[in-house]
């Protein structure tokens, strides 16, 4: 039983594991009765994926901005002398 016992620290390493690249059925069901008996664990959880899904998405707005026309370079190059200046 101690083996499928999580403590909150490994279970909320699990959640961010989970988001990034999956678990194994057996850490799945690890998290889910951890879940059930931890409230505060299950609210960083809900809060994780909510700021993953808010990341995701400005991540995605920011590469499509990054289309947008850029400075020359050798107007980059001149305010970076004048920084280097001051």
């Amino acid at each position: 039983m101690k083996r499928l016992m999580l403590s909150c620290k490994k279970a909320t390493e699990m959640m961010e594991k989970k988001i990034t690249f999956g678990l194994s059925p057996v850490e799945k069901f690890q998290l889910f009765l951890h879940t059930t008996m931890c409230d505060a664990c299950k609210t960083y959880q809900k809060q994780s994926v909510l700021l993953d899904k808010f990341l995701t998405k400005h991540s995605e707005q920011m590469e499509s901005k990054s289309n947008l026309p850029t400075l020359p370079e050798e107007v980059k190059a001149k305010i970076i002398n004048e920084l280097e200046k001051q």
